[in-house]
């Protein structure tokens, strides 16, 4: 009799180590498996960390590419380039350029490139796309697609497919190199806004007529309906331009595009080169820095 009591005994105790053992490796499954950790447990109390978010709205480095308006063309003296007062990456106190917002004003000499080019159309882009990656830049600021409507015809401007795969093009090479790299692109500017407010100026007239934007500022004093329709059709053209633009940035996570933001905006006698009055003067390029200073720190795409 009491042999058979302590082998119940015995059997009890296995049975309760055994119980014992199968609810500690169950309950270290519950903690730090799928499944929520019990009631009052300390993980319950622990916050889940924050995803990082997909786009960084202070990058500390910058580079630029485009045309003559990121080279700040005809801001400081007559046909020619000047970089420093660039809205993209000039170091200009006149300007607060893009690169001096994000950067600091010391930081903008290391940390941000110009590969812009004047006169460059929308397929000189993956070009100086490439020149820009090999910088390892962390947001790349993108302001093109002036020179693809200025032309001499409205019939030599780039058609509206081969825009749109030079711009595909041109992501894709910086894809290929900087995977996590942003872009800010900026929309083309209103042409025929730039002409209404040029053509008062006699000075800026004789200026065009050495060929700048022959398709729009052409004729610069006529108003029949051959240059009517000659003026609509470049900026129907433009248009259709910042629709690529835009449809192409939001197939990428990390670009912003501005919202038609520079094409919206209302350039003045005042913000228009004294030299042109067409390409924007320092007050022009300061309000461009402000328009993609916005766009990139927005806390929301």
């Amino acid at each position: 009799m009491r042999r058979a009591t302590r082998r119940t005994r015995r059997s009890r105790a296995v049975l309760a180590v055994v119980t014992a053992a199968a609810l500690g490796v169950a309950g270290c499954d519950a903690v730090g498996g799928a499944s929520p950790a019990p009631s009052g447990t300390a993980a319950e109390g622990t916050p889940a960390p924050r995803p990082t978010p997909v786009w960084d709205t202070a990058p500390e480095s910058v580079a630029a590419v485009g045309d003559s308006i990121t080279r700040g063309f005809d801001a400081c003296a007559v046909l020619t380039d000047c970089p420093e007062v660039s809205w993209a990456t000039g170091d200009s106190e006149q300007v607060d350029s893009l690169a001096v917002r994000l950067l600091g004003r010391a930081g903008v000499a290391e940390r941000s490139w110009n590969y812009a080019v004047t006169g460059a159309r929308m397929a000189d882009l993956p070009g100086q796309m490439a020149r820009a990656v090999a910088r390892g830049p962390e947001l790349v600021a993108v302001m093109a697609g002036a020179n693809d409507a200025c032309r001499q015809t409205t019939a030599a401007m780039t058609p509206v497919a081969d825009f749109r795969a030079d711009f595909q093009e041109a992501m894709r090479t910086l894809r290929e190199a900087l995977p996590k790299a942003q872009v800010y692109v900026a929309s083309v500017p209103d042409l025929k806004r730039l002409w209404s407010q040029g053509r008062t100026s006699e000075l800026g007239k004789q200026v065009w007529k050495l060929g700048i934007c022959p398709s729009m500022l052409g004729d610069a004093d006529a108003l029949d309906a051959a240059a009517t329709l000659r003026r609509e059709t470049v900026r129907n053209r433009v248009e259709d331009y910042n629709a690529v633009l835009e449809e192409v940035c939001a197939e990428d996570r990390r670009c912003r595009f501005d919202g038609g933001a520079v094409y919206d905006y209302r350039f003045g006698t005042g913000e228009l080169s004294r030299w042109d009055w067409f390409h924007p003067s320092v007050d022009g390029q300061a309000e461009l820095a402000e328009i993609a200073y916005r766009t990139v720190t927005a806390k929301h795409p």
